[in-house]
């Protein structure tokens, strides 16, 4: 149980980031590019470290502590598999999505397209996207922090959303008064905290007599759960414990098709959501690149190891649970181990977790409510002070209406698989809209639509599962897609040649458009991105690898992996440093 001096620490640590939620409030309320953009004019280091605190909920310490006690160290591949979209994302658009200058992703429907279509689809996507799936994302990390309470203190389930009620009031009450800037602020000030206290607890664990340090931890534990890279078999997926085994087909769909095919929160082909709304507020298209960079980074090779290492120790301390507990272990770790005090910090750390996730989805859903639904079509000559007000109050109906849907979730097994199946061949078309102009409004509601009948016929007429299926889905609906684009009309002349000044991507998929507009010059220099792309890939996943190898004490991998690190770092700081001044100021077209 918990001693006075952790509850002082979980009780500064509220008044904390309430406080500063405070202190931003009334430069949120001047205005909405304010209250949701921070005014275009976050720094690197703060947009890219809100962007990875986002991305680390109460839920996932557990969930790779999971993956780790079934399937080793390579069960990470079911996430680490993104990386190959996140790098692209770098390199190819968010230098695009910062000179774009809206407000939200979802506003960008009606940039590139025209017409009816691209108001319906504005319109259904800010409501699906802000509404439907926002909840049950929150919903989802809801749960999560539920079961860490109750693993943690013995909280009857019955009680324990009371605590997460007012956990998300907290959150949503400093997200309501002080917009993305608070937003981000205390993000940073969370994700400080939260690796703080996942780094403390895998020093503890690893002092334990029990383990015995890194040596003896490595001595105790099974061979097959240090493999960095999953078996490939000839037939399915292992579901027991043991190294991750994969068919071959489905490694391919993974790492072959995931990653540029499907749309998911947060890893979306040419990135979107709360990703893309930290690159439109950053100083400009430079520091948009960088945070992503650091964001991406950050993820991969930052936060996973202290997780890994409790959760390899969890084999060794806990080996009766069974497959549905694995992931309770890490609570079960903090709850026995840490000292007074520490235990404070690390419970402390985990609503840090938590309320950078939540006060994310918060400013982001409600910026899809009131910017691209309200007053796009209910109230388009609202004021800037009303519109804050009434982002203000939607904050507070979005936690509400998230409440209600956690107190209907009983589970959330499956639903990151049915999001990326539902999502299947949609990311090509999320790419290609920056780069050929012929792509319009019913090419991306073709492509979400068609892998919603697809999914339904494969689930309930085949014998095909995940992520297999992603064969099927991904070519029905690129067929699909791809066939409505040329039996509709194309987007306005008028609104492609606004795109085309406003954004001017390059390639020779706008060459039709560049003609019409000799005075407004495109990008160029491709194969330095591709280039640099592919440096990025190997930076990311030689880190990963570097430090994980060095970790457990395979010092002379570790340096090779760190070494080729430092090549690719090398090579991509050569080319944005030659190419310099050539980051354009939004919407001018004047070099920089």
């Amino acid at each position: 149980m918990l001693g006075a001096i952790d509850w002082l620490i979980i009780g500064l640590y509220f008044l904390l980031s309430t406080f500063i939620g405070v202190v931003f409030a009334r430069r949120a309320g001047s205005s909405v590019q304010e209250f949701f953009l921070s005014g275009r004019n976050l720094p690197w280091w703060l947009a890219g470290t809100s962007m990875v605190a986002t991305t680390f909920a109460a839920d996932t310490p557990l969930a790779v502590t999971e993956l780790v006690a079934k399937n080793g160290i390579a069960g990470n591949w079911l996430w680490w598999n993104f990386v190959l979209g996140g790098v692209l994302t770098v390199f190819f658009f968010a230098r695009l999505w910062r000179r774009a200058g809206i407000l939200t992703d979802v506003e960008f429907v009606e940039l590139r397209y025209s017409g009816k279509p691209a108001a319906f689809l504005r319109g259904f996507r800010a409501l699906y996207l802000g509404l439907f799936i926002n909840t049950v994302i929150i919903g989802w990390v809801n749960l999560a922090l539920a079961s860490v309470l109750e693993g943690m203190f013995g909280i009857p389930p019955g009680q324990v959303m009371l605590y997460v009620a007012l956990s998300l009031g907290i959150t949503a009450f400093y997200s309501a008064l002080s917009g993305l800037w608070g937003v981000a602020v205390t993000d940073a000030f969370q994700f400080v905290l939260a690796m703080a206290g996942t780094i403390v607890l895998a020093v503890v664990i690893l002092a334990l007599p029990q383990i015995g340090g890194m040596a003896g931890l490595v001595e105790k534990l099974p061979g097959w759960s240090l493999s960095f890279l999953p078996a490939l078999s000839r037939g399915a997926a292992q579901d027991s414990t043991g190294t991750l085994t994969l068919s071959a087909a489905a490694f391919f769909a993974f790492i072959g098709i995931q990653w540029w095919a499907c749309w998911y929160p947060g890893s979306e082909p040419g990135g979107g959501g709360y990703v893309a709304q930290r690159m439109m507020s950053a100083k400009d298209e430079r520091h948009s690149l960088f945070a992503t960079l650091w964001f991406t980074v950050a993820h991969y090779c930052v936060r996973p190891w202290p997780w890994i290492i409790v959760g390899l120790a969890t084999l060794v301390l806990y080996p009766e649970l069974g497959p549905a507990e694995k992931r309770l272990g890490y609570v079960y770790a903090m709850r026995d181990f840490l000292p007074a005090g520490v235990k404070g910090m690390l419970v402390a750390a985990f609503f840090a977790a938590y309320m950078s996730t939540i006060s994310s989805q918060l400013n982001w859903g409600t910026s899809y409510v009131i910017h691209d639904f309200y007053r796009r079509f209910v109230r388009p000559d609202a004021g800037e002070k009303h519109l804050v007000a009434v982002s203000r109050f939607a904050t507070l109906a979005l936690m509400a209406l998230s409440l209600y849907v956690t107190s209907i979730m009983e589970t959330i097994s499956g639903a990151w698989a049915f999001i990326i199946e539902a999502g299947a061949g949609l990311g090509l078309v999320l790419i290609l809209r920056w780069f050929w102009w012929r792509i319009n409004a019913w090419s991306e509601i073709a492509a979400m639509a068609a892998p919603l009948v697809v999914y339904g016929w494969l689930h309930f007429a085949t014998d095909i599962r995940f992520p297999e299926t992603l064969y099927t889905i991904v070519a029905a609906t690129t067929i699909a897609w791809v066939a409505i684009t040329f039996l509709t009309k194309p987007t306005d002349a008028q609104a492609l040649e606004r795109f085309w000044r406003r954004v001017h991507p390059g390639g020779a998929g706008w060459a039709a458009v560049a003609k019409r507009i000799p005075d407004v010059k495109g990008d160029s220099g491709y194969g330095r991105l591709l280039r640099d792309w592919l440096c990025g890939v190997i930076l990311v996943y030689s880190v990963l690898f570097g430090v994980g190898k060095i970790l457990l004490m395979q010092t002379g991998e570790g340096l090779i992996f760190l070494a080729a690190a430092g090549a690719a770092a090398w090579v991509i700081w050569r080319d944005l440093a030659q190419q310099g001044s050539g980051y354009r100021v939004q919407g001018t077209g004047k070099e920089k």
